[in-house]
């Protein structure tokens, strides 16, 4: 593998993992109102039916709320990313249908929600409006103008909630001699490969491009180089970077962050154990790609304490209880109802 391929491939599995649906549950309550339509969406509501739980629907009005939900970033990007869309939907397609499953549930088993800390959801929810207009134009767009309406939809988060919290919330707390005993008997997953952590400044012509292009290309390597050299700091490396590089490490300064030797492409290694920190390397030729390499810091193999994980594991393991839960949940509660996707 090229280095410039493996930096290519790194860091698109990063941005999927970053953008992809999460499939935890956000309580129902809290999530944001959509509006009808949104730029730069395929999706434009209609109020047409996306799907069918048992005797319930679900609509497109529904879903994007949904969508919304999973990737806010939508209302400031004027819609949701296009290779993402379709995932963002999928995602928020099959939570809608968990929470109408588990609110189905919560009302066969003859669930309750005391009327005062109904009153008091309602209270919370009206003061996340800045005014009373404002309220009445969500009661008018998404209650069809009904109090009886909001104050059902309430209901109904908090039912979802109090039934996931029973099922899932509860079962999935994680306690320090939880934590312990994983950390104990899996001693393979806390130690670590040397650890480099480097910045890039790259060239990449198409490989397929003229000679003159390629030499155009390495008479700009060449400048980089030097202007490189005269850098004396990783802010002032960085800077260079995001000006020439064009590698996707540019948008970070070129920071390839701390990766472990054993990840790294074989034919940058002999390049990098030639580096102090601090260090600028010579131009470096892979294929018809240039990188010029700064070395930030190493970090000897070793083990991780306990106390140095402690805090992060206690999250994950309570995460991994709570997902696997969730997933028995979701697959057991399907298997009682019918959901057709329309």
């Amino acid at each position: 593998m090229k280095f410039s391929s493996a930096i290519v491939v790194v860091l698109g599995a990063a941005l999927s993992m970053a953008q992809a649906p999460v499939a935890s549950h956000a309580p129902t309550l809290t999530k944001a109102v959509a509006p009808p339509s949104v730029s730069g969406t395929s999706m434009q509501v209609t109020g047409k039916l996306v799907a069918r739980v048992n005797d319930a629907v679900l609509t497109d009005r529904d879903l994007l709320r949904e969508m919304f939900a999973i990737f806010p970033y939508a209302r400031v990007h004027n819609g949701f990313p296009k290779a993402q869309e379709a995932s963002i939907r999928k995602g928020a397609l099959e939570m809608l249908e968990f929470e109408e499953l588990v609110y189905q549930e919560a009302e066969r088993r003859k669930m309750t929600i005391p009327p005062e800390r109904l009153k008091r959801a309602e209270a919370a929810y009206r003061e996340r409006f800045s005014n009373n207009e404002e309220f009445q134009q969500y009661l008018n767009v998404e209650m069809n103008g009904s109090m009886q309406q909001f104050r059902k939809t309430v209901r109904r988060s908090l039912l979802i909630d109090a039934l996931l919290k029973s099922e899932l919330d509860v079962p999935s707390r994680v306690t320090l001699a939880d934590v312990r005993a994983y950390y104990q008997n899996n001693p393979k997953r806390f130690t670590h490969d040397e650890q480099i952590q480097f910045q890039t400044i790259s060239i990449m012509p198409d490989e397929k491009a003229s000679n003159e292009v390629k030499e155009q290309a390495r008479k700009r390597a060449e400048e980089a180089l030097r202007q490189a050299q005269a850098t004396h700091s990783y802010e002032e490396f960085g800077i260079l970077a995001e000006k020439l590089s064009e590698d996707d490490y540019r948008v970070n300064m070129g920071d390839h962050k701390s990766v472990e030797r054993g990840t790294l492409p074989p034919e940058a290694l002999p390049v990098l154990d030639k580096l102090k920190p601090g260090e600028v390397s010579g131009i470096c030729r892979f294929g018809s790609f240039y990188a010029i390499f700064r070395l930030q810091a190493r970090r000897p193999a070793g083990k991780v304490t306990f106390e140095q994980v402690r805090a992060r594991l206690l999250e994950d393991l309570h995460k991994e209880r709570y997902n696997s839960l969730r997933s028995a949940l979701d697959k057991k509660l399907r298997t009682k109802a019918t959901v057709e996707e329309l």
